[in-house]
């Protein structure tokens, strides 16, 4: 490997840590979710709230992160990041109340503007050539935060219930949640430490002043004879911002008729990955997977399956994204996530929910358990009918709290067809519009519009994020699993149509030439 491609793979596996850091703050919530509600006595809202208080964060962040970017370089943002993320990680392993553990997640929402920033950061550094493969990994490192989460939490529950006298020394059974939202401080730590030896980007070096500089950092990632090729390429990509970079002028581009193609690529892609549902499932996997009946124990095991899944399935994205182009992995991904949704909708549809008499008798955990008399032996044919007579008979609070166990005992469902569509979805979504979208991000603007163009879609796909989080909850109270997962496959299914029109294929093209392309067309 030479010097260059070595620079530019340690520098962008630095910045891609960040993509860890939020994959295990993303996930490692999902184990919580339990404890915190009982803890807390929270309803479906209030636990949609302490889910979603990360993307509620990030929308704030996103307002700003394109003027900083702008005046203080991508790496010092980058740096302000990591130290967020440390801070909320501290405050949310030792928060004392709901509303502090509500303002600790919201805090950490303020670095989740990290995935926007770090795509920038390794767009600009990274040789046309690599931009695919480097720009994805950051993908790459979310879904290994993401299996690190999953993995961590079920370790932890697995500790939870054993008899090891460390156990109880360290409070791990008073304070599981805690011990798995901490688990996220050493990892920010060491990437906040690491950013400090990265290099300044060359476009936010030329966009400010700095050519020599630029030069300078361009000779650790590309050959001599290259350099005033690419820039004179930035040069020309400023030109058509310079007279006037206020924030104002470069919203207004982003708006104009020369951007009018990507404009509608970058809006509908970013609602699109997150219609998909991705950040429901992944944030309260074990919730979800406690709908298959299978109880708490193998719901924290099958969502390991979740985080092995988008680990392959990134990394052989991430091989072909150069090789096989962004718009065949865009648009047949697509696809295969609605038809992956379409199998979870049936199999779900098709449930249903009976609890004999000799199943209650055997609910020991469940104070006066003969409650549940009244409902025996009765059958349900949805997940929501089921809840609501569990809520009649039981009252709102321990229909809630047990519902995990009350599944298990009642469902009649084809639990591996669902497990098989889920592990699909989870495969599409990460081979296909996940780790892509930030590769089009960073390709597709302009230099003078980039540092607000990226954190502006950026908002938007959070701002739809942070939507799923907060009603997926409610929603499986009032419509249910199956109807909630169709309506995901059908948003997808609009962005499809849309972006099978309007979507180009830029594999292997310098930035400049893509806006040529996208004007073009």
């Amino acid at each position: 490997m030479s010097s260059h491609k070595k620079n530019a793979f340690t520098f962008a596996t630095i910045v891609a840590m960040g993509g860890f850091v939020f994959g295990l703050d993303a996930a490692l919530i999902s184990g919580t979710v339990k404890f915190i509600s009982e803890e807390f006595s929270l309803n479906s809202i209030q636990l949609g709230i302490v889910v979603g208080a990360p993307s509620i964060g990030v929308l704030l962040a996103l307002f700003f992160a394109g003027s900083a970017c702008n005046a203080l370089g991508r790496r010092k943002t980058l740096q302000i990041i990591a130290a967020f993320y440390l801070v909320s990680a501290v405050s949310s392993a030792l928060a004392p109340s709901y509303i502090t553990l509500v303002a600790a997640r919201f805090l950490g929402g303020l670095a989740f503007s990290s995935i926007s920033v770090a795509s920038m950061y390794i767009g600009e550094i990274a040789p046309p050539k690599w931009r695919g493969k480097l720009v994805s990994m950051t993908q790459i490192n979310i879904v290994l935060g993401l299996s690190a989460a999953y993995f961590i939490n079920y370790l932890i529950i697995q500790y939870t219930n054993s008899d090891a006298a460390w156990v109880d020394s360290i409070g791990l059974k008073e304070n599981t949640w805690r011990w798995m939202l901490g688990s996220e401080i050493l990892p920010a730590f060491l990437w906040l430490i690491l950013l400090f030896f990265i290099p300044r980007s060359p476009s936010w070096l030329v966009y400010n002043g700095k050519p020599e500089e630029a030069e300078r950092t361009l000779s650790k990632l590309i050959p001599k004879n290259e350099i005033p090729h690419q820039l004179a390429d930035m040069k020309k990509s400023l030109d058509s911002g310079e007279a006037n970079r206020s924030i104002q002028s470069q919203l207004k581009e982003v708006f104009s008729k020369k951007m009018r193609v990507t404009f509608i690529i970058a809006i509908t892609i970013a609602i699109a990955q997150q219609s998909t549902g991705i950040n429901a499932i992944l944030f309260y996997a074990p919730t979800v997977f406690e709908q298959l009946g299978g109880g708490t124990d193998a719901a924290f095991m099958q969502s390991i399956y979740i985080g092995l899944t988008s680990v392959v399935f990134t990394i052989l994205g991430l091989l072909l994204v150069d090789k096989l182009g962004r718009r065949p992995l865009i648009i047949w991904g697509m696809v295969w996530i609605i038809l992956s949704l379409g199998i979870c909708f049936y199999g779900f549809k098709s449930a249903s929910y009976t609890i004999s008499s000799s199943s209650i008798s055997e609910l020991t955990t469940i104070p006066n358990a003969e409650r549940l008399n009244s409902i025996a032996n009765k059958s349900y044919g949805s997940d929501i009918e089921f809840k609501e007579a569990l809520t009649e008979t039981l009252g709102e609070v321990d229909a809630r709290n047990y519902s995990s166990v009350l599944i298990e005992k009642a469902a009649d469902i084809n639990a591996i067809l669902i497990l098989i569509g889920i592990l699909s979805f989870i495969a599409a979504f990460h081979f296909s519009v996940g780790p892509v979208m930030w590769v089009l991000f960073s390709e597709i603007f302009p230099i003078s519009i980039r540092g607000i163009a990226i954190p502006f879609f950026t908002l938007i796909t959070s701002l739809v994020s942070s939507l799923v989080q907060i009603f997926f909850p409610k929603q499986l109270e009032t419509i249910g699993i199956s109807n909630t997962l169709l309506f995901y496959a059908i948003t997808v299914a609009i962005g499809l149509v849309i972006l099978y029109k309007y979507l180009i294929e830029t594999k292997g093209m310098t930035i400049e030439e893509i806006q040529l392309k996208l004007q073009k067309k």
